[in-house]
């Protein structure tokens, strides 16, 4: 077993790396073509003259778009770089190796083609115009790394607005993993979702989604008791009425007995703590873990780095950890949500994605890693139990169909049979490109 000093080594990996292959690929994503260019006279089929006659047939029914180009499989990621993983308002320029991240993720885990845009604009109305803009050009839109309280008014107006799918990732990719990961540790510890008393550290776009979701899924609401940088939201917290509502919301419904308090008293005596916060470590301490009821569950998915380190959680007598690093057990990261929920999006055409299709997203994602065997390092499956993404997309697709905002009715058989095919398509692709060394290997250190 590693000491703390090798942990920590092997923690601060990553960053390190980062910064020396990002700049030798130049990128993480480029254009490759999907059409066959037999010779030169193909171009008068896929250019002028012979594209006309696809375009005069989208214009006499629009809904062909979606047969005679990508639209029907590409998302646009969009941020305005304003909260940035954890490292908060460094611009839309800063944030693009993140966007390019999620488009890479798209394509690998769910066959979804992604285009990173990020705006140089903070203004929430510029924002909704903008993508309002790009309508025509995509299948649906995914929002990413906006400050709240804008956020939330962007996703709900966009939402209302346009006919295609809209959803913020931070907001609910995060809530239908955490809820997976939730489910799974409750059972472990033999405790009931809706008994348990959850501490919430972090009141923003994260974790206001995860409260919504986890209480539409059975959790009572006033059993959590939310934590923001000013102390624990209640009924006191008069202030927020107009600043910030859907905090707000949280003080009218949670923390039943009005707690006033900071972090240490909002988890004294909770079953689970979900931090969702500043990024660490010494933002949760021991001490406090040593407080919860018994066999703690500390779910601190601060990035980049969590809120206490795995090692000092499981020292203190946490049950059960889980962070949002791929390089500690129990990833709980929107990557194991948003490819598999938005192929099971866009292959029904759904207009929306509802709360309901992330909590079929969830129970999806917390089954696969029960047929599995779930264990305290073992809660939901990682990204290389590439099934969980079809399975992901089936049950969202079903949901979708089921509460009437699919445009298209597909079978469950058809539905897996599809995604399974565009995810080892991707991945199979990647691997080509590397096997002939279009994709060069990355250099050694």
């Amino acid at each position: 077993m590693l000491n703390k000093e090798e942990l920590l080594a092997k923690a601060k990996k990553p960053a390190q790396d980062a910064l020396r292959l990002h700049p030798y690929y130049r990128g993480k994503i480029e254009m490759v073509s999907k059409c066959a260019v037999r010779d030169f006279t193909d171009f008068a089929i896929w250019y002028t003259p012979g594209v006309a006659a696809p375009c005069r047939a989208i214009a006499e029914n629009k809904e062909l778009v979606y047969e005679y180009t990508n639209k029907w499989n590409t998302v646009a990621v969009v941020s305005d770089g304003t909260r940035i993983l954890g490292l908060g308002d460094i611009g839309p320029e800063a944030g693009l190796p993140v966007m390019e991240g999620k488009a890479l993720l798209f394509k690998y885990l769910g066959g979804v083609d992604a285009i990173p845009i990020c705006l140089d604009t903070k203004e929430p109305e510029e924002i909704i115009t903008a993508v309002k803009w790009l309508q025509p050009s995509f299948g649906g839109i995914n929002l990413e790394d906006i400050a709240q309280p804008k956020c939330f008014y962007i996703l709900d107006t966009l939402r209302k607005e346009m006919e295609i799918p809209v959803w913020h990732d931070d907001q609910q990719g995060t809530a239908a993993v955490t809820l997976a990961g939730l489910r799974n540790a409750l059972k472990l510890v033999g405790k009931r979702l809706g008994e348990v008393k959850i501490a919430m550290v972090g009141a923003g776009a994260a974790n206001i989604s995860v409260a919504r979701v986890i209480i539409a899924a059975g959790v009572t609401p006033g059993n959590i008791i939310m934590c923001d940088i000013e102390g624990t939201l209640h009924r006191g917290r008069k202030e927020l009425k107009e600043s910030h509502r859907e905090m707000w919301k949280m003080c009218q419904i949670t923390n039943r007995d009005d707690l006033v308090g900071g972090i240490p008293e909002t988890m004294k005596g909770a079953d689970v703590v979900i931090a969702f916060s500043t990024p660490g470590p010494g933002i949760i301490k021991q001490e406090w873990i040593a407080e919860m009821a018994r066999d703690p569950i500390v779910f601190a998915c601060a990035n980049p780095i969590p809120e206490i380190w795995p090692w000092e959680a499981k020292e203190a007598g946490a049950k059960v950890v889980a962070t949002g690093r791929s390089d500690f057990p129990n990833q709980v990261n929107n990557s194991l949500g948003f490819p598999g929920i938005f192929r099971g999006t866009l292959d029904v055409r759904a207009r929306t994605i509802t709360d309901e299709m992330c909590i079929a997203a969830a129970y999806e994602l917390a089954k696969t890693a029960e047929d599995r065997g779930i264990s305290e390092d073992y809660l939901i499956p990682t990204m290389d139990d590439w099934e969980v993404f079809p399975r992901e997309a089936v049950a969202v697709a079903m949901k979708a169909q089921e509460q009437g905002v699919a445009r298209l009715k597909v079978s469950e058989d058809e539905l897996y049979e599809r995604a399974s095919t565009l995810i080892k398509r991707a991945r199979e692709e990647t691997q080509l490109l590397m096997k002939e060394r279009f994709i060069p290997p990355a250099p050694e250190e």
